[in-house]
């Protein structure tokens, strides 16, 4: 098998997963949208108001919502006749538009890492309950597989069942932990880690930090310590700030993006549990409204299943029962 054949089937793969992952949300959305369009033979406003109720009923989002919604009214005007045939196609364009519109810059595509510096370090953040651990353990196992060295580090000194899960994905990933009792200094299991992994030369490292939000103050407060550390070590670390949200959660995960976005410079964004919802649609949202780039999505409970992210491919999973 040539490497053109071995990348073909990975990719084929990859839309597999991404087509059974979104399988609750495209139902969910196209039996909505067919709802709005029954009876009907062209694109009217009455057309265009269902499909709003729709789009904005599948966690799209009010705001996102409106940006498509005009754009395709400004299409049908120009076009004169739209039927409702082609309202899918539109509908599918305008989504892939938003998706590809938001910034795509270090992909981690085939989980290879950006060049220029090593190791590269991640800061994952994200509230309590939304996969935070899990996602760090997958991303340590699928960075292994593609044949990096990652450590981990628990900066959730917060809770001891953080740190005891990402003791168990260090145990169940084969990869290296630093860790301290609960009650330590986030900032010093940091600063210990970035260390470590100096000195192990490391292509990535994966930092936790507490999942709380009640006070925004105390969070950017603490995450800024954090970065003054490990900058001690490495001047322009961390290279990514990654919030995780939980898809399932809806426009909760949109106010969630919300308030840390506020709190602290998020960079990227990987969203969870998508296989288990039908509120898949608050991707294109917070693609769309943040302009923060989705770097990976979970489609399942697999340590494969952190997937990623793909506009183009997402887009095809949530409309690949046209194909």
């Amino acid at each position: 098998m040539g490497l053109f054949d071995k990348l073909f089937g990975k990719k084929k793969e990859e839309q597999e997963a991404v087509v059974a992952g979104l399988e609750k949300t495209r139902e969910g959305f196209f039996s909505k949208i067919t709802k709005a369009i029954a009876g009907k033979t062209t694109v009217d406003e009455e057309v265009l108001d269902n499909l709003e109720d729709a789009l904005v009923s599948a966690d799209v989002g009010i705001e996102t919502t409106v940006k498509i919604i005009d754009n395709i009214e400004k299409r049908v005007a120009k076009d004169k006749y739209i039927n409702t045939s082609e309202l899918n196609s539109i509908l599918k364009q305008e989504i892939e538009a938003l998706l590809v519109a938001s910034p795509k810059e270090s992909s981690y595509e085939n989980y290879e890492l950006p060049e220029g510096h090593k190791p590269h370090i991640i800061l994952v953040v994200g509230v309590n309950g939304v996969g935070k651990t899990t996602t760090i353990g997958k991303l340590a196992h699928n960075f292994s597989k593609a044949g990096k060295s990652v450590l981990l580090g628990a900066a959730d000194t917060f809770r001891a069942a953080a740190v005891e899960q990402l003791t168990i994905w260090s145990e169940r990933t084969g990869v290296p932990i630093v860790k301290r009792e609960q009650g330590s200094d986030p900032a010093s299991v940091a600063y210990d880690t970035v260390v470590s992994g100096v000195s192990k030369n490391s292509d990535v490292i994966l930092i936790d930090t507490a999942g709380r939000l009640h006070n925004k103050a105390h969070l950017m407060d603490e995450l800024s310590k954090i970065k003054k550390v490990i900058q001690k070590v490495i001047p322009d670390a961390p290279h990514e700030v990654m919030l995780v949200l939980d898809g399932s959660t809806g426009q909760n995960a949109l106010e969630q993006a919300k308030q840390f976005t506020a709190a602290t410079e998020v960079t990227a964004l990987s969203i969870t549990k998508l296989d288990g919802t039908a509120k898949g649609g608050v991707v294109i949202a917070i693609a769309d409204q943040f302009k923060i780039p989705v770097k990976f999505i979970g489609v399942g409970e697999k340590m494969e299943d952190l997937l990623v992210f793909n506009g183009e491919q997402f887009v095809n999973g949530l409309f690949s029962d046209l194909a």
